[in-house]
């Protein structure tokens, strides 16, 4: 069984935070954290996505970005990279993560889903409708297990 996940992505400023709020609100007895692989360390969640998260109904305060470190990975029970990319560089952090580290868009086909950073809107709404999308995913596939 899986209690606690670790979201990853590269800045831990816009799509980890985002995924960990969804994932909190579907899977409320579950410990999830987010981290970056090359976080903005101690910045919040970046204002577009924050915003919106904030519009969906996802409460992005309090978030402060934070560096993967291999204790993180250790423990989690199930890690969840935005990218293949971001799985690389998981391993690199951690290589005995390997096994239970995962694409966040497993279930949705298998996806990366795209940083939206200093991009336009469009692409940050495009992101959050992924990450949504996975999250609920994710939460039928943790309900079968």
């Amino acid at each position: 069984m899986f209690n606690s996940i670790l979201v990853v992505c590269e800045g831990n400023i816009c799509r980890s935070p985002t995924g960990e709020r969804l994932l909190q609100q579907l899977l409320p007895e579950k410990h999830i954290a987010s981290a970056g692989v090359g976080a903005l360390v101690g910045q919040p969640m970046d204002n577009v996505a924050a915003e919106i998260a904030a519009q969906h109904g996802l409460d992005p305060g309090g978030h402060v970005a934070r560096q993967l470190i291999p204790e993180m990975c250790k423990q989690a029970d199930i890690i969840l990279a935005m990218s293949t990319r971001n799985i690389e560089q998981i391993y690199r952090i951690s290589p005995e993560s390997r096994g239970k580290v995962m694409l966040y868009g497993r279930w949705i086909g298998d996806i990366d889903i795209p940083d939206p950073y200093r991009r336009e809107r469009l692409v940050y709404e495009e992101a959050f409708n992924l990450l949504d999308e996975g999250a609920r995913a994710w939460l039928q596939a943790l309900q079968r297990s």
